[in-house]
């Protein structure tokens, strides 16, 4: 199963409250801040809502 580097390049200020939420749910603080998520469906949708504040890399298992 792939994976999922996020880190978010875009500020809050000024987003939806979806929008807000949906990063911390992410586990998104700040500028510059990195996590690495298991690929699902869940994950697919929160990154298709904030697709415009994060760079999104698959890191794919060597297994």
């Amino acid at each position: 199963m792939s994976r999922f580097r996020v880190t978010q390049t875009r500020s809050t200020i000024g987003r939806q409250q979806r929008h807000r939420g949906t990063l911390r749910a992410l586990g998104l603080r700040r500028i510059g801040q990195t996590v690495e998520h298991q690929d699902s469906p869940q994950l697919r949708g929160m990154l298709r809502i904030v697709a415009s504040m994060v760079n999104v890399e698959e890191i794919h298992d060597h297994a």
